[in-house]
């Protein structure tokens, strides 16, 4: 059996739990799910403080809507698609505040993980062999980021750093498959034209 599936088994098993009435159930899925959903929430929407607020609310919201959970996704897939409206909403609002940007391409993605947001967006990135992944590259990927549209980046986010397949970001985002690889293609060459422009100047 493979880890994902492992995990979706492990994941059924502890919403039967939890359906019923066993609390301690929701309590692992905290345990297995938070530095995931809070890594990509961060990304999405680069402020610490509204990440934890997002995530802690998806968390809610999860357990509210856990007894009518259907189980036709994964309990994962469900999980992110919560945190990943919550923090859309969230975006906009940010978005017309117009808060403070800031993004750290070098901190690690998640605290099991010790790859960069710069690792994983530079591997996306055609560029010249020679060119070592410094940190003024990594600091231009994240001004690259910063231009793209909020569609596109979140994209990038789902397919780069989650490293979902174009399934579950089809159903997470509600759009088809193939619409999932368009919107990468081209969101990918929106993210190299930009580096493009970086370098020009």
């Amino acid at each position: 059996m493979s880890t994902k599936a492992q995990e979706v088994a492990l994941d059924q098993v502890l919403v039967d739990r939890f359906k019923n009435g066993d609390q301690a159930a929701f309590n692992e899925m905290v345990s297995r799910y938070w530095d995931r959903i809070y890594a990509m929430v961060n990304q999405l929407l680069r402020n610490p403080e509204d990440a934890e607020e997002v995530t802690q609310d998806a968390f809610i919201r999860a357990h509210r809507g856990l007894a009518n959970f259907r189980g036709d996704s994964a309990f994962s897939t469900w999980l992110y698609q919560i945190a990943t409206n919550l923090a859309r909403n969230r975006y906009w609002y940010w978005w017309r505040r117009k808060r403070d940007k800031s993004v750290s391409f070098d901190a690690p993605v998640s605290a099991d993980n010790p790859t960069t947001l710069g690792d994983m967006i530079a591997a996306e990135v055609e560029t010249p062999d020679d060119i070592t992944v410094t940190s003024e590259f990594v600091n231009r990927i994240g001004q690259g980021m910063e231009k793209l549209s909020a569609k596109h980046r979140e994209i990038l986010t789902l397919r780069n750093i989650k490293n979902l397949s174009y399934e579950e970001i089809a159903e997470i985002l509600g759009i088809s498959v193939g619409t999932v690889k368009s919107r990468i293609a081209r969101a990918r060459e929106s993210l190299r034209a930009k580096l493009g422009e970086d370098f020009k100047t």
